[in-house]
């Protein structure tokens, strides 16, 4: 029987990231291109550049010109993992997103970025430190999204 194995490719690209300030935001080393690219539903390529200034971050894409705040982009292996510090950062933009109504839950676009981050992984190294980010941040989803992510996460071992 032979099977299929689709190989995973790494791609290398240049960074659209340009840090306008000496001193950096603590939950900068989680802002990527590919959670703008989801959380404003564009493309890479679409992207002309991202600023990252003290207090916020600055998107200039084909027709997003937006400042964003850093508690809006999720985690990611590969830096240092977040600390209790930016859970507090997170659950305060979450509950200032929701007309004052406390929402302690990460918004949607969270779970289909963790899930397209998996589909990324090409070692077992990488497997283990996003089951450890996940379960270290399981507080941000809801019981079922969190099984949702639980799944993908398997699926894509």
């Amino acid at each position: 029987m032979v099977s299929s194995l689709k190989a995973k490719t790494l791609v290398i690209r240049e960074s659209k990231i340009v840090y306008k300030s000496l001193t950096r935001h603590q939950l900068a080393r989680f802002v990527t291109e590919e959670a703008i690219c989801l959380m404003y539903k564009i493309s890479y390529e679409d992207i002309y550049t991202v600023e990252c200034w003290r207090y916020v971050v600055y998107v200039h894409a084909k027709g997003v010109s937006k400042f964003v705040s850093y508690a809006d982009f999720p985690p990611i292996i590969g830096v240092q993992p977040p600390a209790e510090i930016d859970f507090i950062k997170w659950r305060r933009r979450w509950r200032s997103q929701h007309d004052h109504t406390y929402k302690k839950q990460a918004p949607q676009w969270w779970t289909e970025f963790l899930t397209q981050e998996f589909q990324r992984i090409t070692s077992d190294s990488e497997f283990y430190s996003w089951g450890k980010l996940i379960e270290l941040i399981k507080f941000a989803f809801h019981e079922d999204t969190l099984q949702e992510l639980r799944n993908s996460y398997y699926a894509n071992s």
